[in-house]
């Protein structure tokens, strides 16, 4: 007979990634919900906190400042902190505009990957699969960013 063991500091840590990644989902979600109220600065900002604290309970906070605070990845964190800034005090849409760019350039080396998980949806995957998509995404091929 087999006896599968599972100590309490495994389950505690899965139990903060579930968490985290439910937290990342609803950031993402009230996100969406500002933007498509009109830029909603309340449902951006709770959208914007909900967001970091799930990324940073799914990888970790040593992780998480790691990340942030990489030489290479400055211009993001910035542009997305600036992004923020500009969101709580009043102007979502350059604080969107803000945090959209350091979005992408803090995460674009996770593109590639993305993209061969998206290529094996069955419904997606053969949009993605196109030429011209495929072609989109081999520019960032070799790059991608270690957490």
């Amino acid at each position: 007979m087999v006896s599968f063991e599972m100590n309490d500091r495994k389950s505690e840590l899965q139990s903060y990634s579930e968490i985290g990644l439910g937290l990342t989902g609803f950031g993402i979600f009230f996100t969406f919900l500002g933007i498509i109220f009109f830029f909603d600065k309340g449902l951006l900002a709770m959208g914007n906190i909900l967001f970091i604290s799930g990324v940073s309970l799914s990888i970790g906070l040593k992780s998480t400042m790691q990340f942030f605070m990489k030489r290479q990845n400055f211009k993001g964190t910035i542009s997305f902190g600036l992004g923020f800034f500009f969101v709580v005090i009043g102007w979502p849409i350059i604080g969107m505009i803000l945090e959209t760019y350091g979005f992408i350039v803090l995460f674009s080396g996770f593109w590639p990957t993305l993209a061969v998980f998206i290529q094996r949806i069955p419904i997606l995957g053969w949009v993605f699969q196109l030429p011209f998509v495929r072609s989109l995404f081999d520019k960032y091929r070799g790059k991608r960013v270690p957490v």
